[in-house]
């Protein structure tokens, strides 16, 4: 057991510690990384979904669906949660109790879900990678992007319809919802097609990591009650909800292990790019993602440990 918990962490903090190993040094600039971004989740990262998803079955796609409910549910309950605590309790700003309530229900499914499954569950564990980038870019970024964008429009209606459009027209949303399309057409991916994806996308785990450690390194520490419970609630309230509704919906022992061991991934980057791109910098959030990262050594090896059975 050991061994397998090791074999699916190592690798993960491995590419993080280089991340902000780099950016601590200054050898890469940690302050201006949308162009890597850009090129991790606009074109790496969906050419490794299509690839993975539109050679899929249907059979293999529509046994995703009790997956998708339970991650996109957790997910919500857990935005809500947090958004109101940030807004009743910590008095913050809406447009700031969004991007803590994203950072916090959104977990790194781009950058360590699909190395982590894939060394844990193996190669066919990709298609539950790409319906968890899936559900967290069509459900909770266009909510958080909707708050930022009605809080940035003083004055006026936020254009609410321009705002969803941009949200789900970017390629990290579109490639799974094509790639499913396609699927379900029945029509094969051409094998120079399948070449040409898979090529582009064996950079995708690595350089998102690598992006993430990156980002951690330019982040500030402020500790708090309000980064101590985001962070809890990241790491153990979140794969606990998850294991809930698994067994509510009574889902097969496979299908409740990837959403608990999905759910349970350290908090991602998108709610910290989100802000930045609204003016919003918080070190809560900053100081939320550093913690979750470093606990998820433990709360991660914890969930992959208690759902070794699941098989």
């Amino acid at each position: 057991m050991l061994t397998i918990i090791l074999g699916a962490l190592v690798p993960v903090f491995f590419g993080l510690a280089l991340g902000y190993l780099a950016g601590w040094t200054r050898d890469v600039d940690n302050t201006h990384v949308s162009e890597l971004n850009a090129m991790v989740m606009d074109f790496a990262i969906p050419a490794a979904i299509f690839a993975t998803v539109a050679q899929a079955s249907r059979a293999t796609l529509v046994g995703q669906a009790p997956l998708a409910a339970i991650l996109c549910l957790s997910m919500l309950l857990l935005y809500g949660v947090i958004y109101l605590m940030a807004r009743k309790v910590f008095k913050v700003a809406a447009g700031e109790a969004a991007v803590q309530a994203c950072t916090t229900s959104l977990p790194n499914y781009a950058a360590a879900g699909l190395p982590l499954l894939t060394s844990l569950l193996g190669p066919s564990s990709v298609v539950a990678v790409a319906v968890s980038i899936a559900c967290g870019a069509i459900v909770v970024s266009p909510l958080t992007l909707v708050i930022l964008e009605a809080t940035a429009q003083k004055s006026g209606k936020p254009d609410f319809v321009g705002v969803l459009r941009r949200a789900f027209t970017k390629p990290i949303v579109l490639a799974p919802v094509l790639a499913v399309l396609f699927a379900m057409s029945g029509v094969g991916l051409p094998v120079l097609a399948v070449k040409s994806l898979t090529l582009m996308a064996q950079v995708s785990g690595g350089a998102a990591l690598f992006i993430t450690g990156l980002i951690l390194s330019a982040q500030k520490i402020r500790l708090g009650a309000s980064v101590a419970i985001q962070t809890l609630a990241a790491n153990v309230i979140h794969p606990l909800i998850a294991a809930g509704l698994a067994i509510l919906f009574a889902v097969s022992p496979l299908t409740a292990r990837e959403a608990i061991v999905l759910s349970a991934l350290p908090c991602g980057f998108f709610g910290i790019l989100f802000g930045l791109r609204f003016g919003i910098s918080s070190q809560a959030v900053g100081t939320t993602l550093i913690a979750s990262t470093v606990l998820s050594a433990l709360t991660l090896a914890a969930a992959i440990y208690f759902t070794a059975g699941m098989h």
